[in-house]
């Protein structure tokens, strides 16, 4: 679907086995390349600006002459706050009790960067998809959590897996929410 020019390589700046799975699938061939960069909310940010900047950094982090870069970064928003990866099992119960009975908005910031001729450039783009929940009992909580799902992912889970049982609802890309809006990023790599 995408042609790159001979002697291009693309690389994804992702250790995200969902985000290899979506592009893959895609039918592009790309080298994974993870980017080890603070990903740190600064003071006020809000979650769009946060995961736009943590892309285009990801991105610049990995960059080698020669290449086409696609770096992403999602998060979950509730309230305006933003829920990244858990840090244990009650992170994760505070997160799907936050996310139960409701709307929440899944945002990933997607930056391409090339750097085949001339100057580099850098494009950013995020998506945002409403995602919203069942109310959630305590036993629903406690048998996801013991899947190990909600372990790696913003908002302790992944629509993919087995909390697509909870989805009562999407509006936008679902591939969003699984950490790569394929669509509009297929778009930017054709785009140059």
């Amino acid at each position: 679907m995408i042609e790159l020019p001979d002697g291009v390589e693309l690389v994804l700046a992702s250790a995200s086995p969902r985000r290899r799975e979506l592009l893959a699938g895609a039918g592009l061939d790309f080298a994974v390349v993870p980017a080890d960069i603070d990903e740190t909310p600064l003071p006020g940010e809000c979650p769009a600006d946060y995961v736009a900047r943590l892309s285009a950094q990801k991105a610049q982090a990995v960059a080698q002459p020669g290449q086409i870069v696609i770096a992403a970064d999602t998060t979950v928003e509730v309230d305006g706050a933003i829920l990244e990866k858990p840090v244990d099992r009650a992170d994760a119960r505070r997160m799907l009790r936050l996310l139960s009975g409701r709307a929440h908005r899944c945002h990933t910031g997607v930056s391409v960067r090339s750097a085949l001729a001339g100057e580099p450039t850098l494009a950013t783009q995020v998506v945002t998809t409403e995602v919203v929940f069942v109310e959630l009992t305590d036993v629903m909580i406690d048998w996801y959590l013991d899947t190990g799902e909600a372990d790696d992912k913003a908002g302790a889970y992944g629509i993919q897996g087995a909390a697509g049982a909870f989805v009562e609802r999407v509006e936008g890309s679902v591939t969003n929410v699984i950490g790569l809006p394929l669509a509009e990023t297929l778009a930017m790599l054709a785009n140059g």
